[in-house]
């Protein structure tokens, strides 16, 4: 009886170690999903912060690139603008040099002009004669 009885105590012990050791067979699966769902969520939650500072690095690039488009823009109609200022400054140059030398030519026609009625005429001489005396006929 004695051995029955020990049998069944053993019986019971295997029993109980195999509880137990379900239980922390048990106990280590649930460790271990709940282990393995934080680390899902943890690469989720760092890959959405990764995307988010894609995106604001991205907006701010964009915002960048918007401001040096507009000081370029700036920078480029100031530069036509000046070309244009450039451009009507040797107009009005040209103008000016072509009135000045028109008034010098007007000036030195008009004295040309009284001179030419002041100056004593020559005589006329004789149609085909020179200094207005017959040189004499010479027939060959």
């Amino acid at each position: 009886m004695n051995k029955q009885l020990e049998k069944i105590k053993q019986k019971q012990e295997c029993e109980r170690r195999k509880r137990i050791a379900e239980e922390k067979h048990k106990e280590w699966v649930q460790k271990k999903r709940e282990e393995e769902r934080r680390e899902r969520e943890r690469k989720l939650s760092k890959e959405m912060a990764e995307k988010a500072t894609r995106e604001l690095e991205k907006m701010q690039l964009q915002e960048k690139a918007k401001v040096k488009y507009k000081e370029w823009l700036k920078k480029k109609r100031a530069e036509e603008a000046e070309k244009k200022k450039k451009e009507k400054e040797k107009e009005k140059e040209r103008e000016a040099e072509l009135q000045e030398k028109k008034a010098r030519s007007e000036k030195i026609f008009k004295e040309w002009l009284h001179n030419a009625r002041n100056k004593p005429r020559p005589v006329l001489n004789g149609y085909g004669f020179p200094h207005g005396k017959s040189a004499g006929l010479y027939f060959y």
